[in-house]
């Protein structure tokens, strides 16, 4: 039904033209952020993108009741870390990270039972602060070698003892 003439009609209410919106101009990758070529830039500190690698997060919770830790290591440093190595193994795969993934983090540092004293030590300064630094946890996913994210979780406890061949410390740590 429409307005009597005699009604006053406030600004707001009265109908308006509609908006012609410009086409938009041809698309191209020049913005700095933009990815150029057809694989994701690697390198220190870029991580190894994958599938739901949130969910290595839920995973690694399993696994906070049976960690050893030493005086002054905290669990949620633990978690984090190893849970970046899990991420960049079931990256490496191009799939989501399953429990074996957290396994093999968690034995390789450390962990879990039966590690070596010296792995201990050296592990310490590593993880400190893990859960706070975004860096710190990149660095821990980086000193592993490829060729040790394809080995399983029992061959890595199994060469636990020569542990210095499955990962390279960095120099300062």
């Amino acid at each position: 039904m429409t307005q009597p003439s005699f009604v006053p009609v406030v600004e707001a209410d009265q109908v308006r033209r509609s908006y012609q919106l410009e086409v938009p101009s041809i698309w191209t990758a020049s913005r700095p952020s933009e990815l150029r070529g057809t694989r994701a830039p690697s390198g220190a500190f870029l991580g190894t993108p994958g599938p739901d690698q949130g969910f290595a997060l839920k995973l690694a919770r399993r696994f906070e009741d049976r960690l050893v830790l030493r005086t002054g290591e905290h669990a949620d440093d633990a978690i984090v870390g190893c849970t970046a190595v899990a991420m960049r193994r079931a990256a490496s795969y191009g799939r989501a990270p399953v429990i074996h993934d957290l396994t093999l983090a968690f034995t390789l540092w450390g962990f879990l039972e039966g590690a070596p004293a010296d792995l201990v030590d050296a592990r310490e300064p590593l993880f400190r602060s893990a859960s706070h630094h975004y860096q710190v946890q990149r660095t821990i996913a980086d000193c592993v070698h490829e060729s040790t994210l394809r080995l399983t979780p029992l061959q890595v406890a199994e060469q636990l003892g020569d542990w210095r061949q499955l990962i390279e410390l960095p120099a300062h740590a």
